[in-house]
This record gives structure tokens, C-alpha cells and sequence, in this order.
């Protein structure tokens, strides 16, 4: 009988590779840890003194825009705990009345009680005096309408005090949201001027010494173009007074007293307003301060406006919304100025291309060229 001729296939031998997997993982592990240990060894270039004066710049303006947030959340809380309060007073007051009608009804279910219930005619029947009957019976007729009228008092005072109390729960709530968002604030500030005294800190004395040069070139450069603006500003007040001269001999006048009543007042304001300021030069600046120990930039503007009996918003967002919109060539002393694109700082005009202003945390209130910063815009706010 012949053989027959197996059907399965030969069993392919697998050669095992485990040997080489641990290898290639032991050897991308030496890799790794070859370049963890390369990127600690080597944790980059220092930043150079330029570039933590440009950081810690833009960590006081960040500071700087963090303090008007305060100073809003400040103000809001502030107007947000009257209205509240005043609310609450209003609830207290309503529920007063609430328990006068409560007590009116009272007083009519127990005359009832006391009374019994008789029917009409029954107690028709009952009366010794049928005149006197009718009599009662129209007052009682009375009684009824003013225990109508006492349900729709009680009514209407409930539905009043309900009102009332849902609308201090969502006040309480505003005041709560405003709250949080001051704190927030509050942290945001801390945490800016935290981080640019950790930058300053790490500073050799070589590099502070570098930086101070830095902020002396910056400065001079700021001074030489206040100095030009005071040029182009003398110039054209001379320009302005020659015209107004000529003008004057024109139409046969003397040339004196051209001067209008209004212009006069703002005049003698901004004098007001200047005299406070020089007098608040070397107090330190203190982010939501407004003296009369310490200010913040806004602080320091809406106080030396307000010696002048000129009231201005408290942050430096609602200044510039006041007064007129003056060009920086037009600038009179007193105006303010304002600077960066969020206009997180101001400082008071006070001529030649000066300005007094209270400038970060570390420093004290002085004067400052205005191209110290860049400007954003001025206002007059009288």
C-alpha cells in the first residue's frame, strides 16, 4: 500500500527577537537620558540686561492695567454695597407694612370668630329692634369693604416685598461676582509686581549698574524731545500773540484783554491743580492709592483735580472719556496725558513737555517727561 503524503505544511521556526527589542530599548533609554541630562546641563543663555528691562517694563505696565481693574472692581463694589444696603433697608420697610396688613386681617377674622357666623336672617329675626337690624346690617355692609380693601393691601405689600427681596438676592449676587473679580484683581497685581522683583533680584550689581545706565539714556532721550515740544510750543504761542496783536490794531483796539472769562477760570484751575501736585512730589506710589499719603497714576489725577473742585472718574479708562480730546501740541498745564494702548497710565500736564506723575510700585511721585512712555492721547478735563 503506498504511503501517502502528509498534508500539513512544515512549522516555520520564528526566531526570536527579544534579545534585540531589549537592546534597542536600553539603547534609546542611554539616549534619553543622555539628552535629559544634556538639557540640564545646559540651561541656555542668560537673558541679557536689555531684555529684563524690556520684561520688567512690561510687567509694571501689566501691573499697571491689573490696578485700574482693581480700581474699577473697587469702585463697583463699592456702589454695588449701597445699592444692596439700600435694598435691604427697602425689604425691611415693606415687610414692616407686610405685618400692619397681616395684623389688619388678623383683627378682622377674629371679629368674626367673636361675632359667630349668623345668617342675615336669622339674626332679622332674632333682633329685638328691626331698625336696629338695618342699622347693623349697613355696617357690617362697611366692615366687609374694608376687609376687601385689607386682603388687597395685605395682597398687594406681599407681592411688593417679594419683589424686593428677589431683587436683593440678584444685587447680593452682583456684589458677590464684583467681589471675586477685586480679589482676582488684587492677585493679578500682586503677581506682576512679584515677578518683576524676582527678575531685578537675580540682577548682578555689574547689570544693575547696566540697567541704571540704560534708564539714564532713556530718560535724556525723553527730556531732549520735551525740550523740543517746549520750542514748537513757545513758538506758536508766539505765532498765536503776534496774530492776536495785529487782530486787535486791526479793529482799532488796545491789544489788552483779549482773554475770555472762561479762559480764565481754567487757568486759574489748572494752576489749583498744579499746586497740588508739585506739593504730592517724593509720596510713594501705591497701586489703588489716592492719598493723601500714597497714590496710584488716576489716584493722583483725580485728587489734584478735585482740590480744584473738578470731580473726575476714578480709573484712568473713565478720565479719558472726559473733558475735550487736545493734540499734544495743544497741551496747556493741568491736561492730562495719557499712555500705552490700554491706557493703564496717566500723569498731569504741567508745561514744556513735563509732566507730574506717580510712576510705578518703587518709585515716588515726580516730575517726567510725557515721551517717557508712549502717549496715547490727552484730555482737558476743565
Amino acid at each position: 500500500m503506498p504511503v501517502l503524503a502528509s498534508h500539513r505544511k512544515p512549522r516555520a521556526r520564528v526566531r526570536t527577537t527579544a534579545p534585540a527589542v531589549g537592546l534597542t530599548t536600553a539603547a534609546l533609554a542611554s539616549v534619553t537620558l543622555f539628552s535629559t541630562q544634556s538639557a540640564v546641563a545646559a540651561p541656555g543663555p542668560k537673558p541679557g540686561v536689555e531684555d529684563v528691562q524690556k520684561k520688567v517694563d512690561d510687567l509694571y505696565r501689566q501691573a499697571g492695567t491689573a490696578t485700574q481693574r482693581y480700581n474699577q472692581a473697587k469702585e463697583a463694589s463699592a456702589a454695588q454695597r449701597a445699592k444692596v444696603d439700600a435694598l435691604l433697608d427697602d425689604v425691611a420697610q415693606r415687610a414692616d407694612k407686610l405685618n400692619d396688613a397681616r395684623r389688619t386681617l388678623g383683627t378682622y377674622a377674629a371679629a368674626q370668630y367673636r361675632s359667630g357666623s349668623l345668617t342675615p336672617s336669622a339674626t332679622f329675626f332674632l333682633a329685638d329692634d328691626p331698625q336696629s337690624y338695618v342699622d347693623q346690617s349697613q355696617l357690617m355692609d362697611r366692615m366687609t369693604s374694608r376687609q376687601q380693601k385689607a386682603v388687597t393691601d395685605f395682597r398687594t405689600q406681599q407681592a411688593r416685598a417679594a419683589k424686593k427681596r428677589a431683587e436683593a438676592v440678584r444685587s447680593l449676587e452682583t456684589l458677590t461676582t464684583t467681589q471675586t473679580t477685586l480679589r482676582t484683581s488684587k492677585q493679578n497685581v500682586q503677581k506682576k509686581l512679584g515677578e518683576a522683583r524676582t527678575l531685578l533680584s537675580k540682577l548682578t550689581a555689574e547689570e544693575k549698574a547696566r540697567l541704571a545706565e540704560i534708564e539714564r539714556k532713556k530718560e535724556a532721550e525723553a527730556r531732549r524731545k520735551a525740550r523740543e515740544l517746549a520750542k514748537r510750543q513757545a513758538a506758536a504761542k508766539t505765532e498765536a500773540d503776534r496774530k492776536a496783536e495785529e487782530a486787535a490794531k486791526g479793529s482799532g483796539g488796545t491789544g489788552t484783554g483779549t482773554g475770555t472769562g472762561s479762559d480764565s477760570g481754567a487757568t486759574t484751575k489748572a494752576g489749583q491743580v498744579l499746586a497740588f501736585a508739585r506739593a504730592q512730589i517724593g509720596k510713594p506710589y501705591v497701586w489703588g492709592a489716592t492719598g493723601p499719603a500714597s497714590y496710584d497714576c488716576s489716584g493722583l489725577t483725580q485728587a489734584a483735580w478735585k482740590s480744584a473742585g473738578v470731580n473726575i472718574p476714578r480709573t484712568t479708562w473713565d478720565q479719558v472719556k472726559i473733558g475735550t480730546r487736545v493734540a499734544t501740541a495743544d497741551l496747556r498745564p493741568g491736561d492730562l496725558v495719557f499712555f500705552y494702548d490700554d491706557i493703564s497710565h496717566v500723569g498731569i500736564y504741567k508745561g514744556d513737555g513735563m509732566m507730574i506723575h506717580a510712576p510705578k510700585p518703587g518709585a515716588n511721585v515726580r516730575e517726567e517727561s510725557i515721551y517717557y512712555m508712549p502717549i496715547h492721547g490727552s484730555v482737558r478735563p476743565a
